[in-house]
This record gives structure tokens, sequence and C-alpha cells, in this order.
């Protein structure tokens, strides 16, 4: 992209609010971007023990580096795991509503570190980019909170916020967030708020912004299918006794039908359908399918359930992928085998209004329907997979965050999906309070992957638009 300065757009408000805000930033961008640099350079990889310490040390910058920009309350929350910072900045009005910002302070590994440019926890600023780990995912969009606070406290003079914020930044979400729910239940009464705003997803891209409106839950299963209790010789027992293999692929074979749909039965009954608008919205986003085949390991066709887009199949409708089989021979030359059993992994991708554990029980009955005689199936399941959840576009917290994110981009922000899955879920069912996704890394910034990086210009913009969040929040959400 283009070198864009936050200061790039003038503001047609007489009272000066968007310029302050504007002005304040710039003047604090120097500042910012070397307390981000000192953060990223802590390597908290929470899926490798030997960083736990590392990921202890990331916890207590964010707190010291809060308590120095004015945060009122700023703790450290323990978990049988790593730990998480909690701080909270109260409205003057305690009628205001309250919203919680999450994100997390955790990172992925780094390898194969030889296919970095630079060392990974060593930022380095690169024209309008830094690269680093956690840069975007989600060090960066975390930090921008930060400064968009101080940013709409020095444009308006208050001493506070319009809604009390509460900033909850995990420690554990890049090795599964195994602590989060419950960490969530022991301080829900802390953490009640009236919604709660992500910053840990993308935008379409720099010059088509857009916010998240949902994210794929995961279901997971492998199935076993047992005949003879050894294998046989294909020429005497061939023919005549079921073959676990060919049950199996003739299984996996009726998982869907000629329009790509899953058979499962009741698999679509729960599903929150696509809007006209959505749907419309989606189709106006820039999208070359040729290119993002290319992409897709340069596949050859696009494919999936019939009457649905691309975008439409991979951000708002369900899936069911094998994701391996195996059995019998499959070393070097021939054996003539009828296999004593076969196996394979699934894994269902959901969206709003599916249950995980709802959908792998039926798919336990599916596979006992369909297993033939002289064949014995099991089916494992995951530990109750990830829930998929959902913003509709006309909520009164979506509408508000669009304004905001208009007015710091100065143009129209469209919506997309996510087919990914996190703790959104969790947040949203036991804090009883609607998401709003708030963001602005991109699909190429290289997150969980060598030379991850974030736009230093879109950083910015970030903080901006979450300087205007709390006043829109303030309003819609009373």
């Amino acid at each position: 992209m283009g070198t864009m300065r936050v200061n790039d757009r003038t503001d047609e408000r007489a009272d000066g609010r968007v310029n302050d805000v504007v002005a304040h930033i710039e003047a604090e961008r120097d500042r910012f971007l070397a307390d981000l640099k000192e953060w990223l350079a802590i390597p908290s990889v929470s899926g490798d023990p030997a960083r736990a310490g590392d990921v202890r040390r990331s916890a207590e910058w964010l707190a010291g580096n809060l308590r120095r920009r004015g945060w009122p309350t700023v703790e450290i929350w323990e978990t049988p795991g790593h730990p998480a910072v909690y701080a909270e900045w109260p409205a003057e009005d305690p009628a205001a509503p309250a919203v919680v910002v999450y994100g997390h302070h955790d990172v992925q590994p780094v390898e194969p570190l030889e296919e970095w440019d630079t060392d990974p926890f060593t930022p380095v600023e690169k024209g309008d980019r830094l690269f680093g780990r956690g840069a975007s995912d989600d060090k960066g969009q975390v930090f921008f909170h930060a400064l968009g606070i101080s940013a709409s406290l020095a444009a308006s003079g208050r001493k506070a916020p319009p809604v009390t914020v509460k900033l909850l930044v995990e420690g554990e979400e890049e090795s599964g967030s195994v602590h989060f729910a419950d960490l969530l239940r022991a301080h829900r009464e802390r953490l009640a708020c009236d919604a709660v705003v992500i910053s840990d997803t993308t935008m379409w891209a720099a010059d088509v912004p857009s916010m998240c409106t949902g994210m794929r839950g995961l279901a997971e299963a492998e199935v076993t299918l047992r005949g003879p209790s050894t294998d046989l010789h294909s020429g005497s027992f061939g023919g005549a006794v079921p073959n676990p293999l060919q049950a199996m692929a003739a299984l996996l074979a009726g998982l869907h039908d000629a329009d790509g749909r899953v058979t499962l039965p009741g698999f679509y009954d729960d599903v929150v359908p696509l809007t006209d608008e959505e749907r419309a919205l989606f189709a106006r986003l820039p999208f070359d399918e040729e290119a993002w085949l290319k992409a897709a390991g340069d596949s050859r066709a696009a494919h999936g359930e019939k009457g649905y887009s691309t975008l439409e199949r991979i951000w708002a409708r369900p899936t069911a992928e094998i994701n391996g089989i195996w059995g019998g021979h499959t070393g070097p030359g021939g054996k003539t085998i009828v296999p004593r059993e076969a196996h394979a992994k699934l894994s269902f991708r959901l969206v709003a209004g599916q249950d995980p554990r709802k959908v792998q029980e039926s798919f336990k009955a599916w596979v006992a329907e369909n297993t033939p005689p002289g064949v014995e199936a099991e089916v494992r399941v995951g530990s109750g997979g990830v829930r998929p959840c959902f913003s509709p576009i006309d909520s009164a917290g979506v509408r508000a965050a669009r304004r905001a994110m208009e007015r710091a981009f100065g143009t129209e922000v469209l919506f997309t999906r996510e087919g990914g899955s996190g703790p959104e879920a969790d947040l949203a069912d036991i804090l009883d309070a609607p998401l709003i996704f708030v963001a602005v890394g991109l699909n190429d910034d290289r997150i969980h992957a060598p030379n991850e990086k974030v736009e230093i210009p879109l950083l910015l913009k970030g903080a901006e638009a979450a300087a205007y969040l709390w006043e829109e929040l303030a309003a819609a959400l009373r």
C-alpha cells in the first residue's frame, strides 16, 4: 500500500473534535511505536513451556504501561496457565454503558526461523510497515486502544471516557484459551458490560475498510471402522466379507449430496441464514475469484454448496471436511489384502446458531445408521469444539462501531465474516453481551507465519476509530 498518514483527511466539522483526535495521535505516534516495539520484543509464545516466564513478562509489561498511561485500575489476573491483564477506566457517569475490549498478548511460535528476513523479536520498521511476531496478531491491535483512549480524552478535555472501558487481554489465545472460560466465570461481575469489542480480526483491504460480523465454530471427529480381526488374503476372502476401507469410502462419499450439502439429519436446522442485505454487501467487495483460487494452492475451480458464492461459503455456511483417511497397506509394492480396519479424521466448520456438541452427536448417529453389517464403527469426538459467534449488522452496537470507523477512514465501511475460530462465543455467552468487531489487520499481515507485519497507518487509524467509538457507543447503548 502507499503511504497513508492519519491526518490526510480534512474534516468538515466546525467543533474541531476530529482534528483534535488526529492531532493527538500524530503527536503521540513515535512514543506509541516505541512502546509497541518494547512489547513486541518480549517472546510471549504461550504454546512453548520454556517461554512461560516471557508470557508473564509480557503481561507485566502491559500492566506497567497502562498504569503509566493513567488507567485507574490495572491488575494481573492469574490462571492455572498464563496470566491475563485487566484494566478499567470508569466513566464519569455511573449510569453510562460499560464495554469490555478483548485481545491477547501471547503470540504464535516463530518457526521456521530461517524464513524470517529479520529477528522475529527485534521489531523493525520498513517504510510504513512494522515487522515482528505479534505486530498484527494481536499486540498491535490491542495497543491501539491505549492510544485511542488518550486521544479521546485529549480531544474532549474529559478526565474519563463516556463509557466505562474494561480491557481484558488474555495470555493463552494462541494455545487454545484453555482457561479463559473459567476466568470469565470467576470475574463475571467485574466484567459485567453492555457490549464486547473484539480487536483480533482483519479488514478486507487497506483501501476497503470493513468490519467482521462473525466467526465460524469448529467440531472434530475421528472414525474407525473394523471388520475381520486380522488382515485377510484378498484372493481367499475378497468379495465375501466386508472390506472396512471400502465401507469407509462409501460412508464418507455419502456425507454430501449432489448439491454439496451436508447430509447429516438436522445439520442446517439451527443455521442463522444470511440476510439479503448481507449478501448484497458481500457482493460489493472487490473479490477476484481467479486470484483467490491461485492463492488457495493453485486450486482449479471453486466448489461447495450450490446457491452460494465463494465468500458466502467460507464465511456464512457450515461445512464438513475429510481431513485424512488411512488403512491397509500403504508401503511400497503391492499387498493383496482385505484390511482389518480403516480410519478417517473429519472437521465441521459451523456458523451462527449451530452447536458443536449437537453436530458431533448427530454425526455419531449418522455413522451408526450408515455402517454396513459386519463392520463395527467407533467415533471419537473432540472436547466440545469451538462455538461460532455472530453480530447482526443492524444491531445498535455494530451500527455505532461502523459510524466510528467511517469517521476515521472517511469512507463507507463494508462487512465481512471470518472462517477461523476463537474464544469470542465464550465472551458473548458468559458475559451475556453482544460482540462488536473493530480491527485493522490485513489478510496479508502474515499472522502465524514468518515475517508477520502490521501497517502502521492502519494501526493509527484503528486508534482514531477507537477514540470515536466510545462516544458512539455511549449514545447507542443507553
